[in-house]
């Protein structure tokens, strides 16, 4: 069973995002659009573009001259004479990057599927977003994160390893390089992500190298996700205000890739066995 964590989508936009379609041009929501806001995936919520960088190029498409940092990933076509744009965090399929057409200054097009993007305008914050936190065991990770105001959820899952679909059996063997990992989703109007990153350095050790607590092996490393630069200055300011504190963090700080929920056994463990983390507690660092 296919264990991705992503937003459902329709049989439409699994044409485009999954399986490298292209909407007919002039038909997007988003071409002849001047709003002004951000645009996020329509796959997995990921920040994308902003509106400042839109413009119009009379191409068919939606147009950007600029992309958030770390946000999109470049790849050749199949047959190796265009470049196709992915969103970094899941993969989806955006369309294609063109350059040398002088349409801007910056003299880069984005030809971008509005099928893949969901506009959110400014002053109004996305109704959801995603992080993902690594602790050692993930049913204290996970149970301590849904008591934190703003969490939508939290959900157990694998992140960081090679295999597809992995098991339990096989992220313990040791062999996947997967970590136990939790995807945090939140309301940011009523968290950011600085103060998730927060809380989860003071939910577990992240002096710990080899685990954490009695849970030892690589499958229980710390580690943050991150989905783009923003993030990833935030954690390691984190990082390095509690080296100031005498933290000696070894906390793994690496980019996200495909989160794969865990069996449905291991979701919200300590509620139904009545039970309190074991190894999880908060201890205020900041």
């Amino acid at each position: 069973m296919d264990k991705k964590s992503y937003n459902k989508l329709s049989t439409e936009e699994e044409r485009v995002i999954v399986h490298k379609g292209t909407e007919a041009p002039f038909s997007g929501e988003y071409n002849d659009f001047s709003g002004k806001g951000s645009y996020y995936c329509k796959r997995c919520n990921a920040l994308l573009y902003r509106s400042g960088d839109k413009f119009a190029s009379t191409c068919g498409w939606p147009s950007f001259d600029d992309e958030i940092k770390g946000a999109v990933t470049r790849q050749k076509d199949a047959d190796g004479t265009r470049t196709e744009i992915l969103c970094a965090n899941c993969g989806a399929h955006l369309g294609h990057v063109f350059g040398g057409e002088e349409l801007t200054d910056k003299n880069i097009r984005h030809c971008v599927n509005s099928i893949s993007l969901v506009f959110v305008p400014d002053g109004k914050e996305p109704l959801e977003a995603k992080a993902y936190f690594a602790g050692g065991c993930f049913w204290g990770v996970e149970y301590l994160f849904e008591q934190k105001e703003g969490v939508i959820s939290a959900v157990s899952g694998y992140m960081g390893g090679s295999m597809e679909n992995p098991s339990y059996r096989d992220v313990t063997g040791g062999e996947t390089g997967h970590l136990e990992a939790v995807e945090v989703t939140y309301d940011p109007g009523k968290v950011d992500f600085e103060k998730l990153a927060r809380f989860f350095f003071e939910i577990h050790d992240p002096t710990q190298a080899n685990g954490q607590g009695p849970d030892i092996g690589e499958q229980y490393l710390s580690a943050i996700f991150y989905k783009n630069n923003d993030e990833k200055k935030i954690v390691y300011k984190l990082i390095d205000i509690l080296k100031t504190k005498g933290y000696q963090v070894v906390t793994k700080v690496l980019p996200a890739g495909t989160f794969w929920k865990a069996e449905e056994y291991h979701q919200n463990y300590y509620d139904k066995k009545k039970k309190q983390p074991y190894c999880h507690v908060y201890k205020k660092k900041f």
